[in-house]
């Protein structure tokens, strides 16, 4: 294994603690994937049957576009899970990471017809910045690959209606973080919206403005970076300092 893999191997297995520590795993189900740097065609991802706070570099498995695996690794495999996750890999240069969850609030979201709305500044990253793909059952058809592509295009978080939410990223670190931002402004939205429904008055800014904020999150004006840059490093300490056994 090279020194290469073994980082992507520790920086995905905290991708999966960091998400269930979040709260925003389904058991044993769900799945981020990541390219092996170096290693054309070769993606790791989780073994089928283990919890997200389970997972450790070691126990990720070494697949091919197919979801055929390439290394010895004994744990059982989700081929279907890949479906999904090698369309978007094999589509987008930057989808170096694919996350993918159900998670509570971006689910609730996915059924809205206008999905995430500007209604707090951990929305503005998104607006107009998100695709939505509709519901055709459990993702295991291939020739709904197409669709997927189709419809995820060039934005960074899809919401897959009534099923759950997908986010890209160059790094584990960028997906989990738009991921992150996605579920808490998804939260922030159903408090007010249910708020509003014992009569609270719903304040929106103008399309100027927020568009303004989500140029400025993109464009990385003033000292903003790329998602996940100033955040992961702390992520990782924590881990570190609590249970640094993603890294076995």
């Amino acid at each position: 294994m090279t020194p290469a893999e073994q980082e992507a191997r520790i920086a995905l297995a905290a991708c999966y603690r960091l998400v269930a520590r979040l709260g925003m795993d389904d058991l044993i189900y769900n799945h981020i994937s990541l390219r092996v740097p170096g290693e054309e065609g070769a993606f790791l991802l989780n073994p089928y049957g283990m919890l997200f706070e389970e997972i450790t570099a070691s126990s990720l498995v070494k697949i091919d576009i197919h979801g055929r695996k390439l290394d010895d690794n004994p744990n059982p495999l989700n081929a279907a899970a890949f479906v999904i996750h090698g369309a978007l890999h094999m589509s987008r240069h930057d989808a170096a990471c694919v996350l993918h969850t159900h998670s509570d609030a971006a689910t609730a979201v996915s059924a809205q017809k206008a999905g995430l709305l500007p209604l707090s500044q951990f929305a503005m990253r998104f607006y107009n910045r998100q695709a939505f793909h509709e519901y055709e059952g459990v993702a295991i058809d291939l020739d709904e690959q197409t669709r997927l592509i189709r419809d995820f295009g060039t934005h960074p978080v899809m919401l897959l209606r009534n099923h759950g939410v997908l986010t890209v990223g160059r790094t584990p670190g960028e997906a989990f973080m738009l991921l992150y931002y996605f579920e808490r402004a998804a939260r922030i939205q159903l408090q007010i919206q249910a708020a509003a429904a014992s009569g609270a008055e719903i304040v929106t800014p103008p399309h100027e403005v927020c568009e303004h904020a989500a140029r400025q999150f993109w464009e990385l004006k003033g000292d903003i970076l790329i998602p996940g840059e100033r955040e992961w490093p702390a992520f990782l300490r924590q881990l570190d300092r609590e249970d640094p056994s993603y890294r076995s």
